[in-house]
Parts: C-alpha cells; structure tokens; sequence
C-alpha cells in the first residue's frame, strides 16, 4: 500500500497544474483506467479463484473484495493513471519546448 501511495501521491497532486489541462478529459480517463480494471482484475480474480497464485493475508493491509486485497485493485487505478498522466505531462513539456 505503501508503495502504491507514493507511486501515485505526486502524478495525482500534478494533475491539477492548471495549464497542463489534465483533467479535461476525465471521461476518456475513467474510461481507459475502468478497462483496465476490469480486464485485469478479473484475470486476476480467476487466476486467484483457480490457484495459480495467491496474496499473502500478512503482506496485505486486509480489506478483500472480490477475493482479492484492496492494494491489487488499487494497483490497477494506480499504474495507469501515473503512465497516462506521465505521457500527457511529456507532450506538454514537449508542445511547450517549441
């Protein structure tokens, strides 16, 4: 959990820098991360549910859904909002070196 929050603690405060603009388009955001979150968790749920691996109760902080921990879920908003969020910060930088 730990590493989840400072993974995304600073590409989610710099989203809201005004001229970078990233929340113009929070559909097409939640659209992108909600994909992932459902094709992945649930590969993830069948692969749990069919043993092919299983997550630790003592390295997970303990709240379950889906038969799987908070911190996988989280992991599958997490990741893909910091890669999104680092490509529109790279075209920004970019558009503005010209």
């Amino acid at each position: 959990m730990a590493v989840l929050l400072l993974s995304g603690i600073l590409p989610f405060l710099l989203s809201f820098y005004p001229p970078l603009g990233f929340w113009k388009n929070f559909k097409a955001l939640f659209f992108s991360i909600g994909i992932i979150v459902i094709v992945f968790g649930g590969w993830d749920m069948f692969a749990a549910w069919r043993g092919h691996w299983y997550f630790d109760r003592r390295g997970v902080c303990g709240v379950w859904l889906f038969n799987l921990p908070l911190e996988e879920w989280l992991f599958f908003v997490v990741v893909p909002f910091c890669c999104i969020f680092t490509w529109e910060a790279l075209k920004f930088i970019k558009g503005k070196g010209r």
